[in-house]
């Protein structure tokens, strides 16, 4: 509990340094702290994520410590780097991130949490979808 509370602090005053070297400094104007505690995905926006994808395998994650929409958009600013990963989807409401790889990735949960861990927040589990 001392550690989930000591990196929601980090997570309030966050700088971040873009590859054009601008600064950003943010800190967030609220106390929404959302917890993504069941596997349970909005359908209408999972089948919006769904459209076109084939031949993936999606990673349902449920993450808890997101504050704002600067939380979501550093999720998918550090999965779209993976070559693997065909699409991303933060859903901030549910705590949910949807993540389509490639048939060929082999998809391992301590590297899914280490790089949502970077942004700040903790993700707890998955399931993963074949498509």
């Amino acid at each position: 509990m001392i550690r989930l509370l000591f990196l929601t602090i980090l997570s309030v005053n966050f700088i971040n340094s873009d590859e054009d070297q601008h600064m950003h400094q943010h800190s967030h104007s609220h106390d929404v702290y959302v917890q993504g505690e069941k596997l349970e995905v909005d359908q209408k926006r999972f089948k919006k994520f769904l459209d076109g994808l084939n031949n993936s395998q999606v990673a349902v994650v449920n993450v808890n410590g997101m504050v704002c929409d600067f939380c979501a958009r550093g999720i998918e600013k550090t999965f779209v780097k993976d070559k693997a990963v065909k699409r991303i989807d933060v859903d901030l409401e549910r705590g949910k991130v949807l993540i389509a790889y490639t048939k060929e990735k082999e998809i391992d949960f301590d590297e899914i949490k280490n790089k949502i861990l970077a942004n700040g927040q903790n993700a707890i589990d998955f399931i993963i979808l074949d498509i």
